[in-house]
């Protein structure tokens, strides 16, 4: 049993604050929050942490991510010309993935994974790539998860890209590692704190004979797929070219749509494409900055969809700036949303851990999992339930985080990880040397 006592807290969803409480947490969950509500388990504490002066809060949740990309920052490679979306998919990306091993899926794990608890996010859904390495792969990725300790979900991005036998070959991965959930829950092994879902990278690269086995796939496992749409005008214009019709459509027509779906981007998707995600009762990722950093456009539809959260494709896990960015890109575009509405999006990637874990997250109450961030944010204005959205805003950035808990179990404690970080960042460095060289030898 941990006790954080004498602290400051809120929560996100519904708004509430604190001025002084304790949380009492039993093995993975809470079990008490309140003033001196620690006092009646005290003799009973294996550790107390003394949050006095400080604030608590639920961790937050990076709903779409792409921990293949975490050995490219500052890449020193061929690179070739990336003047639109396409082309930066196949000068950069689709080498970089290629270009990957089991060690370097494992290392880019393992650093995303320490980025994002450093910044105060607790669970990652990730989206997984690496086509010279797909048999184990999200195997490998689920050890990078689980030494670190972070929660998350995982997939392989399924596509036609590299031919049909590298597409069954995504495919049996992703019905492969649901298996495995399966069977360690089944076993009573492990903590779960990985889940799966059914990877596909977009439908420009995904045949009907993809989206048939995707929905086999969904079928056995009981998951919802994960997978870009209308990232750019390319995907929409392929859809209506190849097969006649809109995305939204095609993908519902194949049975893809239903309320573990997670589709990404839709920049361009149509009204029609929405009201059908949004019958299915589908999730929207928004990814603010990586739509700006690929120049792909704006998406003006956000308020029309029943289900948004946010991601950040890639960009780190660091939800304070994504959340930040997000909101005031949107208001830079005309938009009338508020820091209130992007607060709930930010939370509504708790809504679909819920759906895949079957667990109850995202708040400081009784039997909601202990998956909580101790931070220095000393604010100069009150802090009430009104204006926390206010503050994530204007005010608290990830540099205030401390103190991490998931699961139950302090995985950062003063700034510092249970174990040497600074060797596996060697490591890693290490590694993308390795990575990069193979980018220059698959560019020739």
């Amino acid at each position: 049993m941990i006790i954080i006592k004498d602290a400051q807290a809120m929560q996100f969803n519904p708004p509430r604050v604190w001025e002084k409480a304790d949380i009492v947490i039993d093995g993975d969950t809470i079990l008490a929050v309140g003033e001196n509500a620690g006092v009646a388990y005290r003799d009973r504490a294996e550790k107390v942490i003394d949050a006095s002066g400080r604030l608590v809060y639920p961790g937050l949740v990076c709903s779409h991510h792409h921990y293949y990309s975490g050995l490219s920052r500052g890449v020193m490679a061929k690179v070739g010309p990336t003047p639109d979306f396409v082309s930066t998919l196949r000068n950069l990306w689709w080498l970089l993935d290629r270009a990957l091993d089991e060690e370097s899926v494992y290392y880019s794990g393992l650093i995303c994974s320490m980025d994002a608890i450093k910044s105060g996010t607790t669970a990652v859904i990730d989206h997984h790539a690496s086509p010279s390495y797909i048999k184990g792969s999200l195997a490998t990725l689920k050890k990078s998860f689980e030494k670190v300790g972070l929660r998350g979900m995982t997939c392989y991005e399924t596509t036609d890209r590299n031919g049909l036998e590298g597409m069954e070959q995504g495919i049996e991965e992703n019905i492969e590692f649901a298996k495995l959930i399966d069977e360690e829950k089944k076993s009573g092994r492990g903590d779960h704190l990985v889940e799966a879902a059914i990877g596909g990278h977009a439908p420009f690269t995904l045949p009907d004979a993809g989206l048939v086995a995707m929905k086999e796939a969904v079928d056995v496992t009981g998951r919802g797929i994960h997978l870009h749409v209308a990232e750019g005008r390319y995907d929409v214009s392929d859809s209506h070219l190849r097969f006649n019709k809109d995305l939204g459509r095609r993908l519902a027509d194949h049975g893809l749509l239903n309320e573990k779906a997670l589709l990404v981007h839709g920049i361009y998707l149509s009204d029609e494409d929405i009201r059908l995600i949004n019958e299915a009762d589908a999730y929207l990722v928004h990814n603010a900055r990586s739509n700006m950093n690929n120049g792909v456009g704006y998406n003006v539809n956000l308020p029309k969809y029943k289900n948004l959260a946010l991601g950040t494709d890639g960009i780190g896990a660091n939800m304070f700036e994504e959340f930040k960015f997000a909101y005031f890109k949107h208001k830079d575009a005309g938009g009338q949303l508020w820091p209130d509405d992007y607060l709930r999006f930010l939370y509504n990637g708790n809504a679909i851990l819920e759906r895949y874990f079957d667990e109850k997250y995202g708040r400081l109450e009784a039997g909601y999992k202990a998956d909580i961030v101790i931070a220095d944010y000393l604010s100069p204005t009150p802090l009430a339930p009104e204006n926390i959205a206010g503050h994530m805003a204007f005010g608290m950035t990830s540099g205030d985080v401390r103190t991490v808990l998931v699961n139950g179990r302090v995985v950062l404690e003063d700034g510092r990880f249970p174990f040497d970080a600074e060797a596996l960042y060697a490591e890693a460095r290490k590694t993308t040397l390795r990575v990069w060289k193979n980018i220059d030898r698959l560019a020739d």
